[in-house]
């Protein structure tokens, strides 16, 4: 269930770009214990995603995935947000984004 809410959410970011954008690269694995896609836009936009679900029939079970994404801002610059999300949350990275100050 899990895997088809990702999919769908991909889907959904595909369908919302705007009229003069085409797909120029869609690929994508589904299993029933984990998953893997591919995307890029024509206007630069890249999406890419990996997940696994772990501890599989325990009370941990849970999914985890790495990825990232990257366009082409206003600005002309292309930004890019690599990230995990587990059982720790979602953990993003990149050289735009602010970072939190040490405890």
């Amino acid at each position: 269930m899990k895997f088809i809410i990702v999919f769908a959410a991909v889907f959904a970011l595909a369908l919302a770009a705007p009229a003069d954008v085409e797909i120029v690269r869609s690929e994508s694995e589904v299993g029933p214990e984990s998953f893997k896609y591919v995307s890029e836009t024509s206007d630069g936009t890249q999406v890419q995603a990996e997940g696994q679900l772990n501890n599989i029939g325990t009370e941990q079970e849970a999914i985890a995935v790495r990825g990232s994404f990257s366009f082409v801002a206003d600005d002309g610059q292309t930004y890019t947000v690599n990230y995990v999300a587990d059982e720790n949350g979602f953990q993003p990275q990149g050289a735009h984004l602010p970072v939190a100050p040490e405890a």
